[in-house]
């Protein structure tokens, strides 16, 4: 006759079944394989996005404006030519660009995993 293990005991490790533990490990892992031309400009483009986590906002649309993503990367473009010394402009706006959809589509996975459902 065997025993019955107690329920802690059936799942020992926990964290190896979270896949969200795993994604955000990876994805800090991946940030931290930067160029620092890139780790230079990421606060910036994190300090806006901070600004925009909120319930409702442009951020969380479905299909978010192309016109105020535009408008936001100008933004953040114009504080890092006015704060940092980079002199190309063309390949700075480009790159924030890329780095600024990455970082709304990361919020906006987690929002989506972390939104309270109701049924």
């Amino acid at each position: 006759m065997s025993a019955k293990l107690p329920y802690y005991m059936t799942y020992p490790i926990p964290h190896l079944l979270d896949d969200d533990w795993m994604e955000r490990r990876d994805f800090a892992y991946m940030k931290n394989l930067y160029p620092m031309m890139v780790k230079r400009l990421l606060p910036y483009i994190e300090e806006e996005c901070d600004r925009l986590e909120y319930r409702c906002s442009m951020m969380y649309d479905e299909y978010p404006d192309k016109l105020q993503l535009i408008l936001l990367q100008r933004r953040i473009v114009e504080r890092i030519l006015k704060e940092e010394n980079i002199e190309e402009q063309e390949i700075l706006e480009d790159l924030v660009a890329v780095l600024l959809y990455q970082e709304i589509y990361r919020r906006r996975c987690d929002d989506r995993r972390t939104r309270q459902k109701y049924y």
